[in-house]
């Protein structure tokens, strides 16, 4: 598996995104390849750190990270991406970056009561009282993808099939 390819993971804030793109990373280096982890949370500490909410600096947001991954990509790494990137247009801009077969979306399906439940970093309890809003699925738009590659709901897939199920994607592709 050495053939370098982005996956885009998106979903709502606590489907798991981070989760899987972490495990995902793991697989791929274990199998041999080289692989690296980006983190829309990560991105927004520094490079995206002079970027808002609105629908604008999400959009740039995206842009930049996409750009990120086709510099990493094109240098011989499989990038995984962690981004809610709410909004279709801004995927299918990312998408655009790169060769058929070198992006693959991968849409966490889980339940906004399920990451409501589970909440790490008390996102949706600021919402539901108020202190915040436009949270991505509380109160603000998500786009579901139109034609992902994969869909998981995390709430009732194991990590690991998800990891197994991406993996044999990768090689009945090389």
């Amino acid at each position: 598996m050495t053939a370098p390819l982005v996956y885009w993971i998106t979903g709502l804030p606590a489907a798991g995104k981070t989760t899987l793109a972490t495990a995902l990373a793991d697989a791929l280096q274990q199998a041999g390849g080289r692989a690296c982890v980006l983190d829309g949370d990560e991105l927004r500490k520094g490079l995206c750190s002079d970027l808002g909410l609105s629908a604008a600096d999400r959009a740039e947001n995206i842009r930049r990270a996409g750009e990120v991954a086709r510099l990493m990509a094109h240098n011989g790494l499989t990038v995984v991406c962690a981004f809610v990137s709410p909004f279709e247009a801004d995927r299918q801009r990312v998408r655009a970056l790169f060769a058929p077969g070198e992006f693959h979306e991968i849409h966490l399906s889980t339940p906004v009561e399920e990451c409501a439940r589970r909440d790490p970093k008390g996102l949706y309890a600021r919402a539901r009282a108020g202190l915040i809003t436009g949270l991505t699925g509380w109160d603000g738009a998500y786009e579901v993808p139109d034609a992902p590659e994969s869909r998981f709901d995390t709430q009732t897939t194991p990590l690991s099939s998800m990891v197994q199920q991406l993996l044999a994607a990768r090689r009945a592709q090389l």
